[in-house]
């Protein structure tokens, strides 16, 4: 077949077609819809109806809830369906947070027994700061009693405060015997430095160490502690009755 008739027969088909899409266009009717619109009622018993656990949207479940919010959120529903009684949003809220921080305090508590190696609670109370109750910037050493006071602290097993006061003994015992000379603005390492003895300087370097170690590290001593301490403390005065 020519293409020349081809051709024409396709564009024929085309025109065709194109003026039946035309007089469908010009033929389309609209029709409206004149009924009476009638409003509908919700019956009386609807709130009973539709009354559950499975109609509780208060509370949002999402997949970022945590399984505690989850199980909470489980337990005021089985409150509400066996008693009654609707947990607020802001009640439920609360419980939760109080939750938390109860469970926070168990994890602290937890960690300070473990680091601590001893009851936690002593651990939270508070320490026994007590300075040794004598006027050492006005008085002068070797006017107080320290034999007595280290025995109070002993009795009342304050070995903390029983080793300070060992150590202004010790202090008071060397001034006695002219081995320093005293003054309360001088350092461990000035009375060091005053003591001429070899074996007495390193006595005393070993006791000012324990006393800056235990007073002033707050070091709170038991019992076994103490008695280790003790003898170099012990030691000390031994070699200074010696020399003395």
């Amino acid at each position: 077949m020519n293409k020349k008739v081809v051709h024409i027969i396709l564009v024929f088909a085309a025109l065709l077609n194109f003026s039946l899409v035309l007089g469908q266009k010009d033929s389309l009717e609209v029709n409206i819809d004149n009924s009476k619109v009638l409003p509908l009622h919700f019956s009386d018993d609807l709130s009973e109806k539709y009354n559950g656990s499975e109609f509780y949207y208060d509370t949002t479940e999402a997949e970022t809830q945590n399984y505690l919010a989850r199980f909470l959120n489980w337990i005021f529903r089985g409150i509400q369906d066996m008693f009654g009684v609707q947990i607020s949003p802001e009640m439920a809220k609360l419980i939760e947070t109080l939750i938390y921080i109860l469970l926070i305090c168990i994890a602290i508590y937890i960690i300070v027994k473990a680091l601590a190696g001893k009851d936690a609670v002593s651990f939270f109370r508070k320490k026994n700061t007590l300075v040794a109750p004598i006027p050492i910037s006005e008085e002068h050493i070797e006017k107080i009693n320290l034999d007595e006071l280290i025995k109070n602290a002993l009795k009342e097993k304050n070995y903390r405060l029983a080793i300070r006061y060992m150590y202004l003994k010790a202090l008071q015992d060397l001034s006695i015997k002219n081995f320093i000379d005293y003054h309360f603005e001088k350092t461990n390492t000035d009375y060091y430095r005053e003591i001429s003895d070899i074996t007495l300087k390193q006595n005393f370097n070993r006791v000012s160490y324990l006393y800056d170690y235990i007073w002033y590290g707050k070091f709170d001593l038991d019992e076994a502690s103490f008695i280790n301490a003790k003898q170099s403390f012990d030691q000390l005065n031994q070699n200074i009755n010696t020399l003395g």
